[in-house]
């Protein structure tokens, strides 16, 4: 039986390899690009010794890909509060050195739950972004279907998504309508030349699919 001072040495050996990241050799050639580490810069930005780092012991759960077999310290990222110059102020920076500070699950779980504290003490949120991308063996297919207007701040969620559905004369998606456009620029603009599903479709790229009728794109779904 472990006492208790030999899991405390234990935790600070885990801790100490964690902040080690992918390991001395991708740090050095992190260095060598001239680029700091994620918690180098993190180190940087708050004020020293403020920064408090937030689910360092998090381990992702992937079993595609032989990903069971792999280690990858805090998920590529680290999260955290600290302050600013005295102001508290809520970060994340991608680790590089980790799978290349590739998104993954749990990478993305630790930037929401840090992202949800700082929304309840009302502090900014810093991401310092160094990824090579998602971790394609992480994430799930996402659909997206516009039957209808899809304007302003609900336009990010789709364009976002893997593939995206429109309806003919019946889907609009843009950032302001028509009505805002002429008042603006005095163009005239219908709302389907704008942002309907043949200018997304074949113009823009947005849309993947541009469907005749609702029945027609849930069948295509």
């Amino acid at each position: 039986m472990a006492t208790v001072q030999e899991k405390i040495d234990q935790l600070h050996e885990k801790l100490a390899k964690i902040e080690m990241g992918g390991g001395q050799k991708r740090i050095d050639s992190q260095h060598k690009k001239g680029k700091m580490t994620a918690r180098e810069r993190l180190a940087k930005l708050f004020d020293e010794g403020s920064f408090t780092e937030m689910g360092q012991f998090i381990h992702h759960r992937c079993m595609n890909f032989n990903m069971q077999e792999k280690e990858i310290p805090g998920d590529g990222v680290v999260t955290g509060y600290g302050t600013v110059r005295g102001r508290l102020v809520f970060a994340y920076a991608e680790d590089f050195t980790v799978e290349g500070g590739s998104l993954g699950e749990m990478h993305a779980h630790k930037i929401a739950q840090m992202q949800e504290m700082a929304l309840k003490m009302g502090a900014p949120v810093i991401g310092i972004n160094d990824s090579g991308g998602a971790r394609i063996q992480d994430v799930i297919p996402q659909i997206a279907v516009i039957m209808g207007p899809c304007a302003g701040g609900a336009v990010y969620s789709p364009a976002l998504m893997d593939f995206v559905f429109m309806v003919k004369n019946t889907s609009d998606m843009f950032l302001t309508g028509p009505a805002v456009i002429k008042s603006v620029t005095a163009e005239e603009v219908t709302a389907e030349e704008l942002g309907g599903a043949m200018t997304h479709s074949s113009i823009s790229g947005v849309a993947h699919f541009a469907c005749e009728n609702e029945d027609d794109c849930i069948e295509k779904i």
